[in-house]
């Protein structure tokens, strides 16, 4: 059972072209945006579709496959593990990220 902990499965669209950062290390890192949809009837028994967004983030191997195969509107299933970090802006202000850590990517949809 302790598989279970801190797992993710995400299927959904990327919202735009990845983010690749190389570090001075050469690792790579791409960041990612993935929207995934949920339809449902409202009260009214109107169709409804709600959108989330959800941050994700991909190291050395899986970041170069984004890289090379993904861009805006991609269809992709990832699997990983959900993160949060805080920081501080430039005014000081203290800011919240949650993100997911992908480990597992594939890639679905019509090859582009």
């Amino acid at each position: 059972m302790s598989t279970l902990r801190n797992k993710v499965q995400l299927i959904g669209n990327l919202g735009s072209n990845p983010e690749i950062i190389t570090l001075e290390s050469g690792k790579k890192l791409a960041k990612i945006a993935i929207a995934t949809n949920e339809t449902y009837k409202n009260a009214q028994g109107e169709k409804v579709t709600d959108t989330q967004w959800h941050n994700v983030v991909a190291w050395n191997k899986t970041a170069e496959i984004i890289e090379k195969y993904l861009q805006k509107g991609s269809e992709v299933a990832i699997e990983g593990k959900l993160t949060s970090r805080s920081y501080e802006d430039k005014d000081g202000n203290k800011k919240y990220i949650t993100e997911v850590v992908c480990n597992e990517l594939l890639m679905l949809g019509n090859k582009q």
